[in-house]
């Protein structure tokens, strides 16, 4: 199976843990943040990803007990610039205003919008 259908087939088939978080994430919890979900990255396919931030969450079940695989993948796309943030399902189910934050925490500021004398007014 191809990287795209792949890719489509994990956002039919999201975990309880991602699809609440998902929810949030979609809800505009992020000032507005565009996030995608279940994006191809490199060879990889990232549960949710903002490309401006270069910022990538994932959700973890228990088959993700600290694997090299996912080492080796952090370690890859820290490489292309992004920062890799982890959660355990039960976090995202039990203490997910306490996730939220944490993402929102590690998202940039956003630029200020230009003053009256900036826009040539």
């Amino acid at each position: 199976m191809d990287q795209k259908r792949f890719a489509k087939s994990l956002r039919r088939n999201m975990t309880d843990a991602e699809r609440i978080l998902w929810r949030q994430l979609r809800a505009h919890r992020m000032l507005g943040r565009k996030f995608r979900r279940q994006q191809p990255v490199g060879p990889y396919i990232v549960d949710f990803v903002h490309f401006g931030a270069r910022l990538i969450v994932e959700c973890d079940g228990g088959q993700h007990n600290e694997s090299a695989a996912d080492q080796r993948r952090d370690t890859w796309l820290r490489a292309q610039g992004f920062t890799v943030l982890r959660y355990w399902n039960h976090q995202i189910l039990n203490e997910t205003d306490h996730v939220l934050e944490d993402i929102l925490n590690s998202l940039p500021p956003l630029p200020q919008p230009l003053s009256h004398e900036g826009r040539g007014e």
